[in-house]
């Protein structure tokens, strides 16, 4: 079984990046804690409360909403290392070649039974403060 410490982010589509980075800053009180361009120049923010909760939101390029908005969600994991060998002896394969080495973190990504990719981190929000 894997320790998980909690759920550490969730990672959406959406319509308007700026409008929807406002609405959770507003209400929530989220920060903004990266910003940049993803693998298909699409431009994302991570947005959140350290030590809370964390949101990836990456703008879909169109005018709707996507069918399902949620690209994956994220745990973290009290013993990384550890928790990959469990992984690797149920025979659950990692996604994208293995583990991803971030600057401040290492992932892990996972699918579950109904195709919904999981993101497991070795630290909170990816090391972001």
């Amino acid at each position: 079984m894997l320790n998980v410490n909690g759920l550490d982010h969730l990672n959406l589509n959406v319509i308007n990046l700026d409008i929807t980075v406002e609405w959770y800053r507003d209400l929530f009180g989220f920060e903004v804690k990266e910003t940049g361009l993803s693998s298909k120049g699409n431009p994302y923010k991570i947005i959140g409360k350290s030590g809370v909760l964390y949101m990836a939101l990456y703008e879909n390029g169109h005018d709707e909403v996507d069918a399902n908005p949620l690209n994956h969600i994220g745990f973290n994991l009290d013993n990384f290392d550890e928790s990959i060998d469990v992984l690797k002896k149920k025979g659950i394969e990692l996604g994208y070649g293995g583990i991803i080495d971030y600057p401040d973190s290492k992932s892990a990504y996972i699918t579950d039974p109904n195709g919904l990719e999981i993101e497991l981190s070795s630290n909170f929000g990816g090391g972001l403060n």
